[in-house]
Parts: C-alpha cells; structure tokens; sequence
C-alpha cells in the first residue's frame, strides 16, 4: 500500500508532521501534477463522500494521499485541481491531538489524517506505524479512540454518517 503526500509548503517546516513521515520513509511526496497515484483516494474534508471500509480495495492497490497545506489556505477549491486523477473522501468527525491544535474538531494533522483514514478502512497496524514517531501520537489516538473504533465498526460510508450525526447530536445536546 502507497501512502502519498502532495505538499503545498505553507506550513512551519519545524512542526510539518508530513516532512518528518518523510525522513522516516513511510510517506512519499508527490507533486499536484503527478500522475504516479492516479486513482488513489485522496483526502478531502470538503468531499461529500466519507472515507469507509468500501475503499480498503482502491488504497491497497492506488494508494492514500494527503494534500499537505496551512489550515489558514486550504480551501475546497484548491481540490478541485485533482477532480479528475483521484477519489475524493472526507474523514468523519474527529479530534484533532496534535500539540497544535489540540481538542479542535476536524483540525487534524496531515499525519493524524492519514493515520486515522488508515484506521478506519482496516490498516491498524499501518495507522499506529505512522502516529508512534510523534511524542503526542500515542495521546492523539487515546482521544479518537472511542470515535475510531465507532467508525471501524462501520462498513458503508452511509453508516459512519449515521454514526457521526449521532455523535454530533449527542454534542450538542450537552
């Protein structure tokens, strides 16, 4: 399995969770116009389709793929440029445990991303592989552990939305 990163080089080269799943090797960077992961699910929080055991088949044989950016910039249209050589897919509603961001919903770390897309969809092993380089990795999956064991459970992107707006609901009801 291919696990890609496009980077857009707006984020703290010192605090890029993408750079250092580089140096360790579990990532490879591609550029926007690459064609290597054609096909591949490439992550995308503005996508109306949510990331689900459906597509364990597409990333074993494509790949996964983050787009690495500033929370500040990205906007769905930047997405928009990769419509036709990827699948698109959002995560469901998670926390976000980088040191960064802590305790923000859906304010996720390209690695806490990845990982959790990995999760998700079957590759445990895969998903902790990815978050046991970081200090906070270990903390960040101990508050997802409830929702990512939730969304595992789940087979059909139909079902981890029913399971998030319950989730949701239940937020707001407090």
């Amino acid at each position: 399995m291919k696990i890609y990163v496009i980077n857009l080089k707006e984020c703290d080269p010192k605090k890029c969770t993408a750079r250092k799943l580089k140096r360790f090797g579990l990532v490879e960077f591609i550029d926007r116009k690459s064609r290597i992961a054609r096909g591949a699910i490439l992550l995308n929080p503005f996508s109306e389709k949510v990331l689900s055991k459906e597509d364990k088949y597409i990333v074993e044989k494509k790949g996964i793929i983050a787009l690495d950016g500033s929370w500040n910039k990205i906007r769905e249209k930047e997405f928009e440029k990769y419509k036709k050589l990827y699948a698109f897919r959002a995560l469901p509603y998670l926390i976000a445990g980088n040191p960064t961001h802590y305790g923000i919903p859906t304010m996720l770390s390209t690695v806490e991303a990845l990982a959790f897309g990995l999760y998700i969809i079957g590759f445990k092993e895969k998903a902790f592989d990815l978050l046991k380089i970081f200090s906070w990795g270990t903390k960040a999956f101990e508050l997802n552990s409830g929702l990512l064991e939730m969304y595992y459970s789940a087979n059909t992107s139909e079902e981890i939305i029913c399971l998030q707006n319950k989730i949701l609901k239940k937020i707001k009801s407090k």
